[in-house]
């Protein structure tokens, strides 16, 4: 079984974590995943480069498994995080559209990929047969050996051979009950919102001690530095969407307890509250900032603004503890009855920008300075 040769090889380079979404070529693989590591299911594979980044600055080695097609939702991430910052980020990504592929649609990003990681610089292996299996290791060693993404582009014929029909683990591993009793009582007012977004972050910088903290991008990271830096505060420079999954990976990789400055747009955007919902994290809070608008870009209106309630959503995603502060008084008694989490904080804000300056941090001063926090006893 060519699975279990991947999982020894994953295994014997020092893999720990795998977050993947899966592909039927490689179907076996991926149901074996979760008995093997500790793993993460996503939603959306863009995620999954935050999910690794936080890991990674948590001192940990994951890796990614997906479907070759995800590259496409993943490479601002990839570009903007793991190359802004130098992170080690192997991919084993089963390669698509390019060999008896029956899907049309598979095809035109796919077949294009070894010009699209030419064009962005992005190492990339080919592996067209099982006994090719042994590169994944080579990929590995040279992600984390140069701090780099490298792709293992794995073609369908390589698992040619593999156990199939009532051999597979399809065929072996029934799906588990999904019976369940669900009860929700919601009811909230939404008053005229009096805070702005430096207001709100001022206020949970008053509470810092020896968390870890994710600001999301833009001038949200530079009033977070206006109000309090410290090492321990790692400054999202570019990776829309992806503050929230950095802070879950930081959180499943450390002990510490994690808070995640993000945005209602941010939010929004990502798919990362169920995952966060199903993996529960208790050393996680999640601050979403919520002024109704994209503030680094000239406060043009999101959905939350009038028609959407986030923490309504947190809810439905699975967080067992969630809130609501629209007052610096409100904000201040939330954090200090916060107990284990994961926790979601709603604050709700007039939408407006502060006149701070720039973060004067190169990304490797950001990320050196707080992968050394990180590691220090707490």
């Amino acid at each position: 079984m060519y699975e279990n040769l991947v999982i020894d090889i994953l295994k014997e380079h020092g893999i720990s974590y795998i977050a993947s979404i899966p592909c039927d070529k490689a179907k076996d693989l991926c149901f074996m995943l979760p008995d093997n590591f500790d793993h993460t299911c996503l939603t959306r594979e863009e995620d999954g480069i935050g999910v690794c980044a936080g890991l990674v600055l948590a001192g940990q080695r994951p890796a990614m498994v997906i479907q070759s097609s995800g590259l496409g939702n993943s490479l601002n991430a990839i570009m903007s995080l793991t190359r802004t910052y130098d992170l080690p980020l192997p991919i084993i990504a089963s390669w698509r559209g390019v060999q008896d592929e029956i899907i049309p649609a598979q095809v035109p990003f796919n077949a294009a990929i070894p010009k699209i990681l030419e064009a962005t610089g992005i190492p990339f292996t080919v592996i067209h047969t099982h006994d090719e299996f042994g590169k994944i290791g080579d990929v590995i060693d040279d992600a984390f050996l140069h701090l780099r993404p490298h792709v293992a582009l794995v073609l369908p014929g390589a698992w040619e051979g593999a156990w199939e029909g009532a051999g597979s683990c399809r065929a072996e591993c029934p799906p588990p009950s999904r019976v369940r009793q669900v009860t929700v009582a919601y009811e909230r007012t939404i008053r005229e919102p009096v805070m702005t977004r430096f207001d709100a972050i001022r206020v949970i910088a008053r509470h810092l001690a020896e968390q870890a903290v994710v600001s999301n991008i833009g001038v949200p990271g530079k009033e977070l530095y206006a109000a309090h830096d410290r090492p321990l505060n790692f400054y999202m420079l570019g990776s829309y969407t992806q503050a929230s999954p950095l802070g879950l990976g930081l959180a499943e990789g450390s002990h510490r307890d994690v808070w995640v400055i993000d945005g209602d747009g941010s939010v929004l955007g990502t798919g990362i509250l169920p995952v966060i919902g199903t993996r529960q994290p208790a050393n996680l809070t999640i601050f979403c900032l919520d002024n109704g608008a994209f503030g680094s870009t000239g406060n043009q209106l999101t959905p939350a603004y009038r028609d959407t309630d986030i923490e309504l959503l947190a809810i439905a995603a699975g967080f067992p503890h969630t809130a609501k502060a629209q007052t610096e008084t409100e904000l201040s008694a939330v954090i200090g009855k916060m107990g284990r989490g994961p926790n979601f904080v709603h604050v709700l804000l007039k939408p407006g920008n502060s006149a701070v300056k720039n973060i004067p941090l190169t990304p490797h001063e950001i990320r050196d300075r707080f992968s050394a926090a990180m590691k220090k006893s707490h």
